[in-house]
C-alpha cells in the first residue's frame, strides 16, 4: 500500500484555540487540536463557503466565524444551525520529522463520506 499522506505543518504551528489553515494537496484543510489529539477538516463551512481556520476550536468542535456554526472535528457533523451539511474529515498521523514533530494528513480519502468540494 502506498503511502498517500502528505507532510501539513509542524505540530507546533497548530495553536490550541483556533485551526490553522494549510493546503494540502488539492484542498484547503482546517488543522486542530483537542488535546492531544490532532484534526483535519476541509477549510470550508458547507452553509456559507467561509474558512473555518478563522474560526475557534472549543470542545472538539470548530466554529464558523461568520455565522456561528460548529463542526466536530471527528465527525464532521454540524452541532448547530445554520449549517446542516457536515464537513470532510481527513485521516491524520503525527510523525516525528528531521524538524521535530509534524502533521500529515491524507486529502485522497475521507474518515466521514463526505466528498470533499
Amino acid at each position: 500500500m502506498t503511502d498517500s499522506y502528505e507532510r501539513a505543518c509542524a505540530l507546533d504551528e497548530v495553536p490550541t484555540d483556533e485551526a490553522l489553515g494549510v493546503t494540502v494537496g488539492e484542498y484547503d484543510v482546517a488543522i486542530a487540536r483537542d488535546g492531544d489529539e490532532v484534526f483535519a477538516v476541509q477549510d470550508l463551512c458547507t452553509h456559507a463557503a467561509v474558512p473555518l481556520s478563522e474560526g475557534e476550536v472549543a470542545d472538539c468542535t470548530v466554529e464558523c466565524w461568520l455565522h456561528g456554526s460548529r463542526f466536530d472535528l471527528r465527525t464532521g457533523k454540524p452541532t448547530g444551525l445554520p449549517a446542516t451539511e457536515p464537513v470532510a474529515t481527513f485521516p491524520v498521523e503525527v510523525r516525528d520529522g528531521a524538524a521535530g514533530t509534524e502533521v500529515w494528513v491524507d486529502t485522497g480519502r475521507t474518515l466521514n463520506g463526505v466528498t470533499p468540494q
